[in-house]
């Protein structure tokens, strides 16, 4: 009888606090809707306006899957009257949409030889990236370090006024996981270049079915499936809501000359992108 009354207390202990958690995230959902309404209020005038300014813009990693779903974006919504990609090789293209984007390849050991591809750019979108098992750990530093610090830095002195990057969910230079770490160094090199906007992007897991063949990445994606359900805001984000939410965050404009969008914030933003659709 006492293991039953054990049993029984452990049931009802758990039941008690899956429909605690089911409470909280219903409550955070109503809190993000309303939110969501607020905001979607607006960014249709917005965007219009934003239009109206005539920006350019530029993105490093535009073969990755952030920047091609960055770029495909941008084409579709029109946001900015010129839009270039700077990269290690020419990117082609069969779409029609695509006929006006221009090109700059460039060899990132040798940056400051190509200056010039960095100039007249009023926005600019960093999704460069690598990965340890990819690269190496020298190669990782080099890519997700030195090669962003000194592409904003070529941004800046283009002219460049509101640098995006994005970076990495738990990204701190103190941490002792080199990942984390390298990001956050990054982060805070690139701030003390001052920008005059600097938004940094901290998704979670990033849900995408991505070309290239990354096994251990790909268990991570599955395994993230039912939890990403439960947890819709907390350890995954689709790419698309990624971009979108990097869009209509430059649409908004900020009084803070530092944004830090971790994965919540990225998830509202590209729900009220798609809500003003």
């Amino acid at each position: 009888m006492p293991g039953s009354r054990t049993g029984f207390f452990c049931w009802a202990a758990g039941h008690f606090l899956f429909i605690a958690l089911a409470i909280n995230i219903f409550q955070d959902q109503l809190e993000d809707e309303a939110q969501l309404s607020r905001m979607a209020k607006d960014l249709k005038t917005l965007r219009e306006d934003y239009k109206q300014m005539n920006k350019s813009c530029f993105i490093l990693g535009a073969s990755g899957e952030t920047g091609k779903e960055l770029l495909k974006e941008i084409l579709q919504t029109q946001l900015y009257s010129k839009v270039t990609l700077i990269g290690r090789r020419e990117l082609k293209f069969e779409d029609e949409a695509y006929k006006d984007v221009k090109q700059e390849v460039v060899d990132f050991e040798k940056l400051d030889e190509y200056s010039s591809a960095f100039q007249g750019h009023d926005v600019g979108f960093c999704c460069l990236g690598t990965t340890k098992a990819k690269s190496g750990e020298a190669g990782f530093i080099r890519v997700d370090h030195d090669y962003v610090l000194k592409s904003a830095q070529l941004a800046k002195a283009g002219g460049c006024q509101h640098f995006n990057l994005e970076s990495s969910k738990g990204a701190d230079k103190e941490s002792s996981f080199l990942y984390l770490r390298v990001k956050g160094e990054v982060e805070a090199e690139v701030e003390e270049i001052e920008f005059d906007r600097l938004s940094i992007f901290r998704p979670a897991v990033l849900l995408v079915d991505r070309e290239e063949s990354r096994p251990l990445e790909w268990l991570t994606r599955k395994l993230m499936v039912p939890v990403s359900h439960l947890f819709p805001t907390s350890y995954s984000v689709p790419i698309p809501t990624l971009v979108k939410a990097m869009l209509h965050n430059a649409i908004l404009g900020s009084d803070k000359k530092v944004d830090l969008l971790e994965n919540k914030a990225i998830h509202t933003l590209g729900k009220v992108w798609e809500t003003s659709s």
